[in-house]
């Protein structure tokens, strides 16, 4: 047990409990904490308390039994490309980013007052019933998802603000009974297989006990009119006026319980959650963790399904040793920022927002496809696959931006998919513009840079039988020695990266 976490129980266990349910959070808490500060033996009695059995199985809720049965499942090796969504509530206001429910009560209080009245009369949970999604067609999305290339397609079912969107039985304040009063994750699953696309979901509430922090003049408002976070009806979306140890039991025996309702309702090819799971100084989510891993794997096995968790850090890694995965693929956010700068082995994959902000906020920046591709095509070269976000409306429209950029990678890959799924990394990543994948006994040199005459030193000395580029339906001109192949390319060619098929005796 941490100090931090002996304070924190010793500070709780000191205050009588009538007192301990309104005190204020920065006596207990550190705001800068993603996760709930949850002792290893608070873990533990909240999995206790948890009411579906463990399905049967070979798995346990130990990390020697879940590294000893999981594989990463097959299908993951060869997608290489797949669809994230951040869609939620915080899409109506749609200001400032996917953590409205955090910036409304504190450095976005002027402008939520301006618009939406004061927070005695407007909070957080008022934007339910503006969250109407009746624009949002299960099959339209998948449809536009299959024609850009992905492979597999993740929506958020639960983000910070833990307002569930899927028919859930464990809480009223979801997406089936308030606001748009569907199960929308359930009508995107059934879209999605219908395409052939393979079918997740993400879990951030684990972050939501502690995602509310507004300063006490805030508090001290909503506390005297006992509104929004002070009223007890919405505790599942504020978790503020009650942070005792007992309110974080539940709440954590709760986060457990809606993980498993996931897994069951929807069979989830991928469960991926955020940083808050990560607990990894002291290890304190670990009995969370496990006991969702070890239910998942185990019904995995029942519907004869290959599955996976994928988690960032150390969150599954508890050797402290992010390359030991335990039941878990590794990923990472942001292509440039914290994904890995050259071949990493092992499964793993790269989050990346095709936007300014993860979640749609009014006058977000797009970036367009030829931006895109060269960062798909660097994590594929470098052994991992690429997970692009997209951000719906409210209305549950994907705006036209990022449909276009979605439908010029299609185009792109239509061309050029081969040199991207099902490949492995070469003995290098790249040399200069050039990314390199191979798939049997072919090598592919990816030119991301500007069209023009191209030399590779990395295959000097080599044997190159034939060099093709993709889509031109012929052969191109090539010469090789010692220090270099050099291919000659033809004139008119366009601006997006082009890809060369090389046969030879190279690898």
């Amino acid at each position: 047990m941490s100090l931090k976490h002996f304070k924190l129980i010793l500070s709780l266990a000191l205050v009588p409990a009538s007192v301990r349910a309104q005190d204020d959070y920065t006596k207990h808490f550190d705001p800068g904490v993603m996760g709930p500060p949850a002792a290893v033996a608070i873990s533990e009695a909240a999995v206790a308390k948890v009411r579906m059995p463990l399905a049967p199985g070979p798995f346990a809720a130990t990390w020697d039994s879940v590294g000893k049965n999981y594989k990463t499942p097959s299908w993951f090796a060869d997608a290489k490309f797949g669809i994230f969504l951040h869609w939620g509530l915080y899409a109506v206001p749609a200001k400032h980013n996917e953590w409205f429910e955090k910036h409304m009560y504190g450095a976005e209080l002027k402008w939520q007052e301006e618009k939406y009245g004061p927070l005695e009369k407007f909070g957080y949970k008022d934007f339910i019933p503006k969250f109407t999604c009746e624009k949002f067609s299960g099959d339209e999305w998948a449809t536009l998802f299959r024609k850009a290339g992905a492979k597999y397609v993740m929506p958020t079912a639960q983000h910070h603000d833990n307002f569930a969107m899927w028919d859930s039985k464990l809480t009223k304040i979801g997406a089936k009974d308030m606001g748009p009063k569907r199960d929308l994750i359930g009508e995107l699953c059934v879209a999605t297989r219908k395409q052939g696309l393979k079918f997740g979901v993400s879990n951030h509430g684990i972050e939501n006990f502690t995602f509310i922090n507004p300063s006490k003049a805030v508090s001290d408002r909503l506390k005297t009119a006992k509104v929004d976070l002070f009223d007890p009806d919405w505790k599942d979306i504020y978790h503020y006026a009650d942070r005792s140890e007992a309110a974080l039991t539940e709440f954590l025996t709760d986060w457990v319980e809606r993980n498993i309702e996931l897994i069951d309702k929807y069979q989830p090819d991928m469960l991926w959650f955020d940083n808050g799971v990560n607990g990894a100084k002291d290890r304190e989510l670990d009995p969370l963790k496990l006991r969702v891993a070890a239910h998942y794997y185990n019904r995995a096995i029942e519907w004869k399904k290959e599955v996976s968790i994928s988690t960032k850090g150390l969150a599954y890694a508890p050797s402290g040793d992010n390359f030991k995965q335990v039941g878990s693929i590794i990923d990472f956010e942001k292509i440039g920022t914290r994904s890995p700068p050259g071949i990493r082995p092992g499964p793993w994959q790269v989050d990346h927002p095709i936007g300014s902000t993860w979640g749609y906020t009014e006058g977000m920046t797009v970036s367009k496809a030829d931006s895109i591709i060269p960062k798909l095509v660097d994590t594929v070269s470098k052994g991992g696959n690429f997970l692009l976000n997209l951000s719906p409306m409210a209305d549950g429209t994907i705006p036209k931006a990022q449909q276009d950029t979605l439908l010029a990678i299609g185009r792109w890959l239509d061309v050029n998919g081969e040199a991207i799924y099902g490949t492995r990394p070469w003995r290098q990543f790249g040399e200069g513009n050039v990314r390199f994948t191979t798939k049997g006994d072919v090598l592919y040199a990816i030119l991301t840079g500007k069209p023009g005459d191209l030399e590779i030193k990395a295959l000097g000395g080599g044997k190159a039988g034939r060099v093709e580029l993709l889509g031109s339906g012929g052969k191109i001109d090539f010469t090789q020695n010692d220090s270099a192949l050099r291919i000659k390319l033809p004139a008119r060619l366009s601006e997006s990266p082009l890809v060369f098929r090389i046969g030879g005796a190279l690898l």
